[in-house]
């Protein structure tokens, strides 16, 4: 696990220095971790997730951030394009390959790079819907863009790779990395492991695979960014999720301004002076936690 002290008092200190900076923050690499179907005060406090807590208490926790509509896909578009894409199940999305403005596309246009990684996607490139090890490609929405001859907006097929190729060398991140755990490790579960097991599975596995680069992200200049798609059940309105961001200008703390996932996607685009894409439009900035 992270050494909270030390997290702590690096994250203090660089933010110190980072927010006496002029010019708003541009991280060298962010990197989005997203997490499945829980709710804000299921997670926050709860002991069966003991580093994603010490995430939280180290970085900036945002309490009233919130997903954007029910079930899981229309969320992960929201977050990567600014709009749901007029899908509102998680079945096979219509009209593939989009065509839409999206975060991938716009930092490739920028000169900036992108990829996707999904823990259980069998190959580079894949457009399989789901494996036996509990990929599923609705938790996959770059995927959606991806094409062979990549036209306006579209990707390439290595912008979506499988986890298994995430970097263990953090400078050769991607300008911006989503990652996806799998069915097993996102908190998602099958529907027969309890919930406890799901959350302590999910924390460990985020603990293992990306608290080194937490750790990293504080002293050379980049973000993590955990959130959760959506919160527990279709039947909420409230949507209420946990967001918490760990980085060498991020200012420790509890934040009570209302994002969602559009405000999220907006704060990376400004990062990088990206054109706002679909809703990220009207979304305020986030403020407080990150140079403005």
């Amino acid at each position: 696990m992270l050494v909270r002290f030390t997290l702590a008092a690096l994250l203090t200190a660089v933010a110190a220095a980072g927010n006496a900076a002029a010019a708003p923050w541009s991280p060298s690499h962010v990197v989005v971790v997203i997490e499945e179907n829980h709710s804000y005060d299921e997670i926050i406090g709860n002991a069966d997730a003991p580093f994603i807590n010490e995430l939280a208490a180290d970085g900036a926790l945002f309490t009233n951030a919130h997903g954007v509509d029910h079930p899981s896909q229309p969320n992960y578009l929201a977050l990567f394009s600014g709009s749901t894409q007029g899908t509102t199940g998680d079945g096979a999305v219509r009209g593939t390959p989009l065509t839409a403005p999206n975060l991938g596309a716009a930092l490739i246009a920028g000169g900036y790079t992108f990829s996707g990684y999904s823990e259980g996607l069998p190959d580079v490139g894949s457009l399989k819907h789901s494996t036996f090890g509990g990929y599923a490609r609705k938790h996959n929405p770059w995927s959606d863009w991806q094409a062979d001859k990549p036209g306006p907006n579209q990707l390439p097929a290595g912008s979506n790779q499988p986890f298994k190729n995430f970097p263990s060398d953090f400078n050769r991140l991607p300008t911006v990395a989503f990652v996806a755990p799998d069915l097993g490790h996102d908190q998602h579960g099958d529907g027969l492991t309890s919930d406890r097991t799901l959350i302590r599975d999910s924390d460990e596995w985020l603990r293992r695979n990306i608290g080194a680069y937490a750790q990293w992200a504080v002293t050379h200049n980049s973000l993590l960014i955990v959130t959760w798609d959506e919160d527990d059940g279709d039947d909420t309105t409230v949507n209420h999720i946990p967001t918490i961001l760990v980085g060498a200008q991020v200012k420790p703390g509890k934040y009570g301004q209302r994002i969602d996932h559009y405000g999220v996607l907006r704060m990376i685009e400004d990062f990088y002076g990206l054109p706002l894409a679909g809703a990220s439009a009207s979304a305020a900035p986030v403020v407080g936690a990150i140079p403005e």
